[in-house]
């Protein structure tokens, strides 16, 4: 299933992983487990966040790629169904009308 995780970093714990260069090794860890189909990274809510869209084969993935944004970030994580264009026409194809 298609999935968005969207991670918001502690300020405190991120300007940490930034200043001692580390920020970059775990979004590359993360990136390297989920092969996500696309990857944004901003400002959300006043924090450092990542979204991250991408396929979960199975939900035992989750504390694999979870753990280490909650242990080395203190992230705040989130994990949303979505789909895309074609995804949302071939549902909307199987809607009956009338």
């Amino acid at each position: 299933m298609r999935v968005l995780l969207r991670a918001h970093f502690d300020t405190e714990k991120a300007n940490g992983l930034v200043s001692s260069g580390k920020m970059g090794e775990l979004i590359q860890e993360i990136v390297e487990k989920v092969h996500p189909e696309a990857a944004y990274f901003l400002p959300d809510e006043g924090d450092r966040t990542a979204f991250l869209v991408f396929d979960m084969e199975d939900p035992s993935q989750m504390p694999v790629i979870t753990e280490p944004l909650f242990r080395e970030a203190d992230a705040k994580v989130s994990y949303s169904p979505v789909m895309n264009l074609d995804d949302v026409q071939k549902g909307l194809s199987q809607l009956s009308s009338g």
